[in-house]
């Protein structure tokens, strides 16, 4: 059996402003429940403090269960880090103590290889078989050899910066399915994922009889696999929670109808309030003239000061108002023509054409090349300014010909958001200076530029510190100022919640020009016109409909 039970928790930022208080929500037995909310609303750390990572400021967690956690950012590997120590990551406390003594002891033995060394190395070894780790490694041994393809034997000292952000987290996923834990917190677990790795973690998620936490921003996931929604909201004193018991169908119309009841009753307590302020202004003065209504008047201030102590019912959340502005402009008729275009073991040569106003849509599976592919179109349409020297961007080996027609100016919103140009820069600081693509702002004017995008309160943050969604929301803020004409988005809604994904949907369809957008996203992907299929046998072709497979 396992469980959650949290009941009013808070949590405080180190300025002293609440980022979230008096969260209550529960998850019984085999519950699947999608944890939404928009980007810095405090989603990642509410899961750090379920999982034991974080002490809560207020209020009390009760689990039961052994846990089973992934962390965000398990797809940014620590430089060393192997196989074997990312599938440790996953195991019990007992096994993870267990395998760090084992790794101690034989780095030891090579090391010296004395007679005390080879002592403490054959009895860490007797302590690993002791808690059943051989029998784990025959677990990951199916984990390795179903995700990689190789035994794990072989894969445990590969080091994890090999493998792709998706590999990555389906290693993971699939060690964390097929362990032991009977409760599992996943901080979106489906980044980096093609649409068969979400598919097949929907499929695990229904299939399983564990209870899971997750934080998802892709809309079909969530519909196709979550029992409930747990939402934070936003207000003034910090985000609240509310859950849905049903799917992602009804949660629009569940949300309507829980804000008009949170606004009838807000008005109800003012009214309230405003009566018992008039009784006692009233009660008041009438004691000064009659002695016999002091006491009326004391127990009317008695009533007032409880019922103002008591507080207001819940704040009706604040609506979170996003106004992307991606302009655009005229181009030749032609905008992008790509002549028998191919990179070596990534894709075969293929030709395409995209006019003004297109709007594609980039499909297939991981490792086709499509990154590559926008990568090499920023590149090639950028190559002597400022942001492509500046950039991570790498040279681009390809054959064939790319053509880009007249006033063609790209944008280009990078999967990984990895910045050096931005990195160590407050948000106002990148505003104010500008670069060789936009005009250097002013405090007021960058300010309001931020507000727009949800950024106001990071405006003094640095890019690195901000949350993946808020630098996904800055970098398409920066297109918008950019003034470019064709955009090149490479997964832009990976990290965007559900109301920062919707309103670039509503920009993109309002954007005067040209848009090629990488997308595993399916929600996301129904509003394009047209679709370069990128298969796993190199192929690249167009379609008029999403082909996932």
């Amino acid at each position: 059996m396992a469980h959650i039970d949290v009941t009013e928790l808070g949590y405080s930022l180190p300025d002293g402003r609440a980022l979230f208080h008096s969260l209550n929500f529960k998850l019984g037995q085999g519950e699947r429940a999608a944890l939404v909310g928009p980007n810095g609303v405090g989603k990642s750390t509410l899961v750090s403090i379920v999982a034991g990572e974080l002490s809560p400021h207020e209020g009390s967690i009760h689990r039961s269960g052994s846990l089973g956690v992934m962390p965000q950012f398990i797809g940014k590997a620590t430089p060393g880090l192997t196989i074997r120590d990312l599938l440790v990551a996953t195991a019990s406390p007992a096994v993870k103590v267990a395998a760090s003594a084992l790794s101690s002891a034989e780095r030891a033995m090579v090391a010296r290889n004395d007679e005390e060394s080879q002592m403490s190395y054959a009895q860490a070894l007797a302590d690993w078989s002791d808690l059943g780790g051989f029998d784990v490694e025959t677990s990951w041994d199916l984990v390795t050899k179903s995700t990689l393809g190789v035994k794990f034997a072989e894969a445990q000292s590969y080091p994890v910066e090999m493998l792709s952000g998706g590999e990555q987290k389906r290693l993971v996923l699939e060690a964390l399915f097929t362990g032991p834990h009977s409760l599992l917190i996943l901080d979106e677990p489906d980044n980096y994922l093609d649409v068969a790795g979400k598919e097949w973690l929907e499929a695990r998620l229904t299939d399983s009889a564990r209870t899971v936490l997750f934080i998802s921003h892709d809309r079909q996931l969530v519909a196709n696999s979550a029992t409930k929604i747990i939402t934070l909201e936003p207000t003034g004193a910090g985000a609240v929670s509310w859950t849905h018991g049903g799917s992602l169908d009804s949660y629009e119309d569940a949300r309507v109808r829980r804000n008009d009841r949170l606004d009838e009753m807000r008005k109800r307590w003012d009214e309230e309030r405003t009566r018992l302020r008039t009784l006692v202004n009233t009660l008041r003065e009438k004691a000064k003239y009659n002695d016999g209504m002091s006491a009326r008047y004391q127990a009317a201030v008695t009533r007032l000061n409880r019922f103002e102590q008591a507080g207001p019912p819940v704040q009706v959340p604040r609506p979170q108002r996003l106004t992307m502005r991606l302009q655009g402009g005229r181009t030749g008729k032609r905008a992008l023509c790509c002549d028998q275009l191919s990179v070596p073991d990534r894709f075969r040569p293929f030709d395409a054409e995209l006019f003004h106003g297109d709007r594609v849509a980039v499909i297939g599976p991981n490792g086709t090349g499509k990154t590559h592919f926008l990568a090499l179109l920023a590149t090639e349409s950028n190559r002597d300014s400022e942001l492509q020297r500046t950039s991570s961007r790498r040279s681009i080996t390809y054959t064939g010909g790319v053509q880009f027609g007249a006033r063609v100016r790209t944008g280009y919103f990078s999967q990984t958001q990895v910045r050096p140009d931005l990195a160590y820069k407050t948000l106002l600081e990148v505003l104010h200076q500008g670069d060789n693509q936009r005009d250097g702002r002013g405090r007021e004017d960058a300010s309001r530029a931020l507000a727009r995008y949800g950024l106001a309160r990071a405006a003094e943050q640095r890019y690195d510190e901000l949350s993946g969604g808020q630098q996904a929301r800055f970098q398409i803020l920066l297109l918008e100022l950019s003034g470019a004409t064709m955009l090149l988005l490479d997964e832009p809604t990976d990290n965007l919640d559900f109301e920062s994904a919707e309103a670039l949907e509503v920009a993109l369809s309002e954007f005067q020009g040209t848009v090629l957008a990488v997308t595993h996203d399916r929600w996301f992907s129904k509003s394009f016109d047209r679709y370069l299929i990128f298969g796993s046998d190199g192929s690249v072709v167009e379609s008029e409909h999403p082909i996932w497979r």
